[in-house]
């Protein structure tokens, strides 16, 4: 069964690791798909954080769009997928840095999170995605 729009943006909005998947544009080469955390807010823009100059970043400034994929399996089984163009992208804040960080890690790991991920990953982007088309499904118990 489809969610309502009311359903799939809520789910959307709960912390669910997605999979982000981006064209390659080359020939005999299925899409990139990889996990990310994201954040959205029913209503809004999603957004992503990755590295600056990253494989991902290129291929989405590339393509011009994405499409995220999050689901779950219990207590039933519920998918929602976005696809959309890319509205913006910019050098990430360390306040977006710590947003996003403080929504997928306990409270606890947070600042030691964020530092390492100051000291270590490096120049991030964050890109933000305008929600054009959804898909969902509410499957029922496993």
């Amino acid at each position: 069964m489809t969610l309502t729009r009311e359903e799939r943006q809520q789910f959307l909005a709960e912390p669910h690791i997605a999979a982000l998947a981006v064209e390659t544009g080359d020939e005999g080469r299925a899409p990139l798909t990889v996990p990310v955390w994201y954040q959205y807010a029913p209503g809004r823009d999603v957004w992503i954080m990755t590295g600056l100059g990253s494989r991902k970043e290129r291929l989405i400034a590339r393509a011009g769009r994405f499409s995220l994929l999050v689901d779950r399996v219990e207590p039933s089984v519920r998918y929602v997928s976005v696809e959309g163009p890319v509205v913006s992208a910019a050098p990430a804040t360390r306040q977006q840095l710590v947003e996003i960080t403080a929504r997928y890690l306990p409270a606890r790991k947070v600042a030691s999170y964020v530092e390492f991920a100051e000291k270590e990953l490096g120049e991030q982007v964050v890109i933000h995605m305008r929600p054009q088309r959804w898909n969902s499904a509410e499957l029922g118990p496993i």
